[in-house]
């Protein structure tokens, strides 16, 4: 029987690509999604559930995944506040988290963000790094954090002026950037999407970072 498969935030730019992945190779019939809005794109034998976000580690814990994929992330912009960027990209992650590990859940896959430390001075850094801190804290008998650089791909009802602008430098920048600093390089959300493919036909038991290097070597 194939493992069952639940990702949250799929109507984000890697879980979108994410889940039209997993539809076209047939893997609908053993996918959840659990989704705060109506998902409007077509998703074959998918099982979709809307709830509220505090009702998620119930639904969480009805569903019952084998591997369960955290897509989930706002900006600072999207959440007006710092208070409420940290209320999505670290407190929902980490109730995400808890709740899969109390289901069962063998393997919990998440994207984070190069350079990501609960140490960090930047808040949007520390934020990410203390989210990763309580994944980790949860013990998963499999946990692969992503770290990919700068996101490339169509975002839908996005206007980030200063992203978009940086994403049109990128391929100059990124001929700027050997050695350690490869992992600020740009990236395909396409890679990362692929890359999460991957990551979920792995057995070995333990805690994996990947950053673009390990994202491109798995594509």
């Amino acid at each position: 029987m194939a493992e069952k498969i639940l990702i949250v935030g799929a109507t984000g730019l890697i879980g979108g690509l994410l889940t039209r992945k997993l539809v076209g190779q047939g893997r609908d019939k053993s996918l959840h999604l659990l989704l705060r809005r109506p998902y409007r794109e077509d998703v074959g034998k998918a099982k979709i559930h809307v709830q509220l976000q505090e009702n998620w580690p119930a639904t969480i814990a009805k569903i019952k995944a084998d591997i369960v994929i955290s897509c989930l992330g706002s900006t600072m912009k999207k959440a007006g506040s710092k208070e409420e960027f940290a209320a999505v990209d670290r407190d929902l992650v980490g109730a995400v988290a808890a709740a899969a590990k109390a289901a069962g859940a063998r393997q919990f896959i998440a994207i984070s963000s190069t350079m990501a430390d609960s140490s960090a001075s930047s808040f949007y850094l520390k934020t990410k790094g203390e989210a990763e801190d309580l994944m980790r804290a949860q013990k998963f008998e499999r946990l692969d954090i992503i770290r990919p650089g700068l996101l490339r791909g169509e975002r839908k009802n996005d206007n980030r002026l200063g992203e978009r602008l940086a994403i049109a430098a990128s391929p100059v920048m990124d001929m700027l950037l050997h050695g350690k600093l490869r992992r600020y390089r740009s990236i395909l959300a396409s890679d990362v999407a692929d890359a999460i493919i991957v990551l979920m036909a792995e057995n070995g038991p333990g805690l994996f970072v990947h950053e673009n290097d390990a994202i491109w070597k798995m594509v």
